[in-house]
This record gives C-alpha cells, sequence and structure tokens, in this order.
C-alpha cells in the first residue's frame, strides 16, 4: 500500500543534519519504507537516513513529498501528517551569519600608514596578534591500504571507539560544543554512512570503504545549491578521519598539531574536532580560507571568542608564514609584515580592546548595582553543568535558570535519580552559597523525548508539555524532586515549575514534594527544610492572580520569550508573524508592572530569565519596573552589570512609567533612545577622557586612540564611522591652532554622549599642519542635535588659546580633575 504526504519546506537553512536527524527520529519506529522526494531537483532519499535525507538537497521553499510504501503506511501516515504541518518547520532556526552586510569603513589612522593588509570576511569578531602557522591537515588517502581480512572487526571496533569518544565529549561539552558533536554522532550511526561502509568491507579494507564513502558523500553535498549544505563536507572528514586514525591506530602521521606560541592559525578549514584540540591559550585567531559564515568550526571560534576570518588564500599568506601578524575581525583584515607605525596601530587598538574587557570585567566582578546604589541581581542561565563554573566565573551572582530538561534529552532512557543529584550538586557546589534556580524539567510540546512516547500536536507551545505531563509520569517527577531536594541540602537551591497557569496545578506540585519530602525524612535523608518553591510566569492568566500566587508560593521568574508569545498570540518562529513579536509592546511592559508590583506587596520577589534581560539598551526599564533579579546567557553578564552602572534609579523609574503610558512599540523605542543620549551620568568633560601622560607617536595614533577610548566607554557605538567624521574635518583645514595645541572636532550623530577629550603628550608629534607640531590636543565630539555648542565651544577655545596665561595653565595641569575644573571655569561649561 502506498501513501504520499506533500509539504514545503519552511526551514531557513534547509533540510542539514540536526532537522534530518529530527524526521530521522520519527521515521524509524515504522517499518514501511519512507522515502523522502524534492521535486525541484528530482533527488531522492531513504527518511530513515540523516545523510540521505541531506543528500536531497533541500532547500527553504522547495517542494516535497513523503512517500510510504509498505504495511505500516496507513499509520505512519496518520503520525506523520501532524508532525510535518506543526512540528518540523520549527525544529530549526536562521543561523545567525556575520559577513559584510554591515559595511565597515577603514579607518584614515590605519590606511594613512601604508599597512600590507589582506582582506577577508569576517565571521568571529575580535583582534589577536600573533605568528602565522598553517595548519598541517592529515591526508586521508596515507591510510589506503590492501584488505587484511579482518575488516569487519577492524571497521566495528573503530566504529566503538569512536562513539565512546563521541559520546564522552558531549558528556563534557559547553551547549554549543554538544549541538555539534550531537550532529557528529548522528551521521556516524546514521545507516547509510554504516551500511555503505560494511556493503564494501567484503572487497575493500577498512580503510578504502571509509574513503570511498567519504568521496560518494562529498560528491552529493557539494552539487548542493546551499552554502551550509556543501559546508556540511567537513563533517563527514570529520567523522572519517576519526574512524581513520582508531582503525589504523600505528599509521605515521601527524595525530596532534602542536601550537608552541601565541599563534594565528590558517587552513583551508577546519573540523570541530580538529578546533577542540587546539590549545585555546595559544590560539588566538582563525584564517579559514574556505569556511562559511555557518561552518561549525566557526560556531565554535564564536563561542570561545577567538577572531576569525574566512575568504583569504594561503598563497597569499605563505610569504608571511613563521612571522608575527595581526588578525583585525572587526576590520576585516589581516596585517603582514607591518612596519613600526602599523604595529603601533594594532597595538593601540588591542590595548583598547584589553581595556574594554578589563572594564566590564571589573564591574562582573562586583554586585550589580545602578550609579546611585540600587541593587539587582544578574544572574546566568545555564542548561548543563559544565556551564556553572564559566558563569560564575563572568559574575553570575546566581543561577537564575537551570533548565533541567536538557538532562533528559538526546539519550535512550532519563538520567536516574544519583546522575542527577550529582548534576545539582556540581553547580550548587560551583555556586558556592550563591541562589541556584532549579527549573524542573520543560519536556513535551516542542521538546520531544523519544522514551516518554508523547504525542505529536497541532500547536506544540500550547500543549502537552512541562507542567502538564507530570501526571501522567508522576515516577519521573517523584525522581527529579527527591534528586532536587538531595542536593539542596549542599547549597542555596531553589526550585521552579514551569508553564504553571492555575492555582490548582501548584497546590498540586506542593502535594507532590510534600509526598517526596515524607520519603526522605522515613530514609533519614537530609535536605534543606527551607527549600523556596516558585513559578515561572510566562502564561498570561498568572499575571491577573498573582496575588493570589502569592499565597502558594516563594517566588516568580517571568519568562520573557514565551510570555510575549502567549501575550501578543504571535508565534517568534513563524516568519510571517514574527515582526509582531517583540517584548518592548506597552501591553507587555503594563503587565510586567502589575506583576513585580503585586508581588512586591505581598513580599514576594520577581525575576526574569528571558532574553530581554540581556538586552542593554532595555536594562533601564526592567530596573524601572523593580524586578528584583534578571539572568542571561553567562557570556553577556559584564556588558549588563557596566551598563547597569550608567543609570540611576529614579531615572529608570520615570522612564519605565513612561514607557507603559506609550501607544505603540515604536514610542517606546524613540523613548529609550532619548534616554540614552540624557543620561546624567555623561558629562562633557569626563576624567575617563583625559590623559596627562599621552605616548602617542603621530597624529593618525592620536586620532584613534582619543576616538578608540569614546567606544570604551561607551560614548560612542561605531568607532569607525566616528573617526570618519573627525578626518573629513581634518580634510577641509587642519585644527592645528600652534603654540603646540590642536583641536580636531566633528558635529556627528555618530557620537551617543557630546564629550571633550584632552590629552598632553609626553613629546610632540606632526600635526601636518601649517602651525607645527602639536603637544596638547583637545578634541571635541558633539552630537549633531546639540549643534548649537560645537562652534561655540571651538571658537570659545580658540579665544582663550590666544593667551599664554590660558595655555601655561593648562599644560601646567598634572591630573584630569584639574584639567576639567580649569575647563569649566574659564569655559562656563
Amino acid at each position: 500500500m502506498k501513501h504520499e504526504l506533500s509539504f514545503r519546506c519552511t526551514l531557513p537553512n534547509g533540510i542539514h543534519a540536526r532537522p534530518a536527524s529530527h524526521l530521522e527520529k520519527a521515521c524509524q519506529p515504522f517499518q514501511c519504507q519512507i522515502t523522502l522526494i524534492n521535486h525541484r531537483n528530482g533527488n531522492r532519499g531513504n527518511a530513515k537516513s540523516v545523510l540521505a535525507i541531506v543528500g536531497t538537497d533541500t532547500l527553504l521553499n522547495d517542494d516535497c513529498t513523503l512517500l510510504f510504501e509498505g504495511a505500516d503506511s496507513t499509520e505512519a501516515l496518520a503520525t506523520l501528517t501532524p508532525y510535518m504541518t506543526e512540528v518540523f518547520p520549527y525544529c530549526d532556526e536562521a543561523l545567525a551569519i556575520t559577513g559584510e552586510a554591515d559595511t565597515v569603513v577603514m579607518p584614515q589612522s590605519l590606511m594613512r600608514l601604508q599597512p600590507n593588509l589582506i582582506h577577508g570576511t569576517r565571521l568571529a569578531q575580535g583582534i589577536a596578534h600573533g605568528t602565522l602557522v598553517s595548519f598541517q591537515h592529515i591526508d586521508l588517502m596515507q591510510f589506503a591500504t590492501p584488505s587484511q581480512g579482518d575488516e569487519y572487526d577492524r571497521f566495528s571496533d573503530a566504529h566503538q571507539q569512536v562513539t565512546a569518544n563521541l559520546n564522552q565529549a558531549i558528556a563534557q561539552a559547553s551547549a554549543h560544543e554538544k549541538a555539534i558533536l550531537d550532529a557528529h554522532l548522528a551521521i556516524l550511526q546514521d545507516a547509510t554512512f554504516v551500511n555503505g561502509i560494511t556493503a564494501l568491507l567484503p572487497t575493500h579494507s577498512t580503510a578504502d570503504a571509509i574513503l570511498a564513502m567519504v568521496e560518494q558523500l562529498s560528491a552529493q553535498l557539494q552539487q548542493s545549491s546551499s552554502a551550509y549544505l556543501r559546508e556540511r563536507v567537513l563533517d563527514i572528514r570529520d567523522i572519517a578521519t576519526q574512524l581513520l586514525l582508531a582503525a589504523y591506530p600505528h599509521v605515521e602521521c601527524q595525530r596532534d598539531f602542536v601550537l608552541t606560541a601565541p599563534s594565528i592559525v590558517i587552513a583551508n578549514d577546519l573540523t570541530p574536532s580538529q578546533f577542540l584540540a587546539l590549545d585555546k591559550n595559544r590560539l588566538q585567531g582563525l584564517i579559514l580560507t574556505q569556511a562559511g559564515s555557518t561552518s561549525h568550526t566557526v560556531i565554535l571560534a564564536r563561542a570561545f571568542n577567538i577572531p576569525t576570518l574566512s575568504g583569504i588564500e594561503l598563497n597569499e599568506c605563505v610569504p608571511a608564514l613563521n612571522t608575527p601578524v595581526y588578525l583585525d575581525a572587526q576590520l576585516g583584515v589581516v596585517a603582514l609584515h607591518a612596519n613600526t607605525a602599523v604595529q603601533r596601530y594594532f597595538n593601540r587598538a588591542l590595548a583598547l580592546q584589553a581595556s574594554q574587557q578589563q572594564r566590564q570585567h571589573s564591574f562582573a566582578m562586583q554586585a550589580a548595582h545602578t550609579l546611585d546604589g540600587h541593587h539587582i541581581e544578574v544572574a546566568a542561565n545555564i542548561a548543563c553543568t559544565i556551564e556553572a563554573d564559566a558563569a560564575f566565573q563572568q559574575g553570575a551572582e546566581g543561577i537564575g535558570l537551570f533548565r533541567t530538561e536538557m538532562l533528559f534529552m538526546d539519550r535512550p532512557q532519563a538520567p536516574n535519580e544519583e546522575e542527577q543529584v550529582q548534576h545539582y550538586r556540581d553547580v550548587l557546589t560551583a555556586a558556592n552559597g550563591k541562589p541556584v534556580i532549579i527549573r524542573t524539567m520543560d519536556i513535551g510540546g516542542d521538546k520531544p523525548i523519544d522514551y516518554l512516547d508523547l504525542p505529536a500536536e497541532n500547536n506544540p507551545f500550547l500543549g502537552y508539555r512541562a507542567v502538564r505531563i507530570y501526571p501522567q509520569f508522576l515516577p519521573l517527577f517523584h525522581t527529579q524532586l527527591r534528586a532536587i531536594l538531595r542536593a539542596s541540602a549542599y547549597g542555596n537551591a531553589k526550585v521552579m515549575i514551569p508553564m504553571i497557569q492555575s492555582i490548582e496545578e501548584i497546590r498540586w506540585v506542593k502535594a507532590q514534594l510534600d509526598i517526596v519530602k515524607v520519603q526522605l525524612d522515613n530514609a533519614g535523608i537530609a535536605y534543606d527544610t527551607n527549600l523556596q518553591l516558585g513559578i515561572m510566569v510566562e502564561v498570561p492568566s498568572v499575571a491577573f492572580i498573582i496575588d493570589q500566587f502569592c499565597q502558594e508560593v516563594d517566588f516568580f521568574s517571568i519568562g520573557s520569550n514565551d510570555m510575549t508569545q502567549y501575550l501578543l498570540a504571535v508565534d517568534r518562529d513563524n516568519a510571517n508573524v514574527a515582526p509582531l513579536y517583540n517584548s518592548l509592546s506597552p501591553a507587555f511592559l503594563r503587565m510586567l508592572g502589575l506583576i513585580v508590583e503585586t508581588a512586591h506587596q505581598h513580599g514576594r520577589w520577581v525575576g526574569l530569565c528571558g532574553e530581554l534581560g540581556a538586552d542593554t539598551r532595555v536594562l533601564p526599564l526592567l530596573v524601572g519596573a523593580g524586578l528584583d533579579e534578571i539572568s542571561m546567557s553567562a557570556p553577556k553578564i559584564a556588558a549588563a552589570k557596566t551598563a547597569l552602572r550608567e543609570w540611576r534609579l529614579e531615572h529608570c523609574q520615570n522612564l519605565f512609567a513612561n514607557a507603559c503610558q506609550c501607544s505603540t512599540i515604536a514610542d517606546v523605542n524613540a523613548l529609550l533612545d532619548n534616554a540614552q543620549r540624557e543620561q546624567a551620568n555623561k558629562p562633557l568633560l569626563g576624567v575617563e577622557c583625559m590623559f596627562t601622560q599621552a605616548d602617542f607617536a603621530s597624529k593618525e595614533e592620536a586620532i584613534q586612540a582619543l576616538v578608540g577610548n569614546l567606544g570604551v566607554t561607551g560614548r560612542t557605538n561605531d568607532i569607525y564611522k566616528l573617526e570618519e567624521d573627525i578626518w573629513a574635518r581634518e580634510a577641509v583645514f587642519s585644527t592645528g591652532l600652534g603654540h603646540g595645541f590642536a583641536i580636531p572636532h566633528t558635529k556627528s550623530a555618530n557620537i551617543l554622549h557630546s564629550s571633550i577629550s584632552i590629552a598632553k603628550l609626553n613629546a610632540p608629534i606632526d600635526w601636518q599642519s601649517d602651525s607645527g607640531e602639536a603637544d596638547f590636543i583637545i578634541m571635541l565630539t558633539l552630537n549633531h542635535e546639540q549643534g548649537d555648542q560645537h562652534m561655540r565651544i571651538f571658537s570659545s577655545l580658540a579665544r582663550k588659546l590666544i593667551h599664554p596665561s590660558f595655555r601655561d595653565s593648562l599644560k601646567a595641569c598634572e591630573s584630569g580633575e584639574a584639567m576639567i575644573a580649569l575647563l569649566q571655569q574659564e569655559l562656563a561649561l
């Protein structure tokens, strides 16, 4: 019996390895043959094989058919029809791509120095310096060998070893690493891959069979119209390399590529396992000549903060191999054979980068508070135990959300109680007394678990998920509660329940918690008897009876992602309506205010654990709403704490009140933009913009340093455009005034906070003007909306500098504070 199911692919990246593994799992339970047919290119593939599915080269908006042939094809059709409509379209998301869409203005402070630059494509941002070394790839053909008669055993042993290695790596991986290693494990276990190799073993050696399969699959993928799918060839080669190394341990080859000094590594491309094997303490930057922005290795490079470029040929860099180079992935260039001036430019850029990181890190390690001392806890969201240490090293004041469902996913059965206790205990130990909110498993719906055999649903986000499945899987829920309670004896644990929408639900949860406590009491097992219980506020109905929930629970954490889509009735994963999804909706802000105000009236604290909390632009609204805590991914904590120091509580409260009175999202955005410009703690004269012993060697370096410092101090969001504005003024007439003074200046839309920067130089520099050298620089950068001040300040300064007494007084100032006091007195600023 035959059946057909037609669908259109709506996945933004087409059907690559990750969505293919989802489809394969959905098809595996059925005995009938299921074939995926792509009508655009006529390609067909076994829907029970990840690689066969990927090989159909199915891209966004391709029309396709699933063909069912066999005994249970009717049942397969009935199950997969809702799955392909309601689940499969949401199993992948568009990848963040760093490319050339946002054109960078090449700074004249560099280009005027005549650098030897090679331009590439920016993939992972940052600036780096190190010795340029070429990665030595393993030549897979050196493993080719005649058959030796024991090939089944050889391949089987190698396959088991690599599988074990990958599983071990997955268990210790971060979230970024785990997603990629999971995809590799799916390839390793794929029926097309394994069966294709074993079918060749009667007549081929293990090596030749693997190499033949690599060639076949690579040729198939290289024909794809999708750059993303073409880049998956590297994943095939990665798995093949690991298998060959395991199958032939005695083959002499360079198995490990060792870095001996700070290095910039250039390679055609690196496999994820090759990247992970590199010493990250010595790896400063990457040049991947053939990598695309969606390469799994590039995704890892971003996660490890390794600056990365592509689109540069190896032969362009050969003359500079084994010599020091600079890689600037902000500008998208590699500087070879840098002269002294170019070296000073990039060393200054590295110093500015370090200053910004140090500034943020200094705040990250302190308690988060506003300029006037109001504290709001900034915590981290984590999905696995291994992330905890890094979160606290980056300044987390607690764990605002431990997504425990990750412990239950991608495995054949649920973790037992002892395994869970160990995971929770490890996080609590890393927290060292800081609070850890452990959310019970949020599975089901859009997060299916194979071994629970949950039904496919038309609307998984509103369906059978989270607390709603707990009664059906009560032993599983009790096991998790016992594990959390037992672990609570080792730290400051709190437990949080997801997807609560009624008082009845939370009372049922509390009854189950009491049952488990009695079990532990009877067994004489210790736990924190004062363990706090909270709920996720993500269902809008909760907001309107929050006062009643205050009688049942100890705290609330608002899940801004789900709450926004539920409140606005917008599926954020649906491209047709995604533009309507926005947490700056006045309706959302009013509801946020209602929740916090009511909870505080009843003595309960409120946090927010959605991505909204990581948006530093929105931060003053969250402070103004009265939230007690916000949590986010760990790398964003430093920036959030730094931004928090720029606001006063009263200003935030007024801003939030005004935002709640706005009619539209556009009005809220305009309000935030104005508030950023009006922050009282960014005065025209700030001591952070004063340099009393500057070591600038040229006019170019002076402008680079002063503009770069405005970026470090948060006064501009684009140092390159602001510098271009400065040089545009210089092109009209030189700003050297004589007597050793220069006043570069601009009226610009690229300065957030109008600023006067001052540098007293250790030695004079050529200002490239008829006025001679300069050893005292006063740079004016005023926002274009304050244009009336621009010429007034410039003219006042010019008139004052005519007088020797004023010039001498300025040069005599020994501190930034003294300079500011003098200018305020003389210019009435």
